[in-house]
């Protein structure tokens, strides 16, 4: 079983979240051609160690993070909002 440091709810199971993918990829202009658009979806690594995934918080917050998970051992590195924004807000609050 994973658990997952949120930031806004605590420490809570896998359950709660929705894995959103690999969060180091870099989508294409909605413009650009097929070709990048096929190569950021569909062309991935499938990486032996730490990654950088997204997961959504659906069961409480709703926020969605960037997780940084060993993919070997499911160790959980770190944690933080997925839009630079909200780590600002929530410097505020804390």
């Amino acid at each position: 079983m994973i658990r997952i440091p949120c930031p806004y709810c605590g420490t809570r199971d896998h359950s709660e979240f929705s894995y959103g993918g690999d969060g180091s990829i870099q989508y294409p202009a909605l413009d650009a051609p097929m070709q990048d658009w096929h190569d950021a979806v569909f062309q991935r690594e499938n990486i032996c160690g730490l990654q950088v995934e997204t997961w959504q918080h659906v069961n409480g917050c709703r926020m969605w993070l960037l997780v940084e998970r060993d993919t070997m051992t499911h160790e959980i590195r770190s944690v933080r909002p997925a839009h630079p924004d909200m780590e600002q807000a929530l410097e505020v609050t804390t």
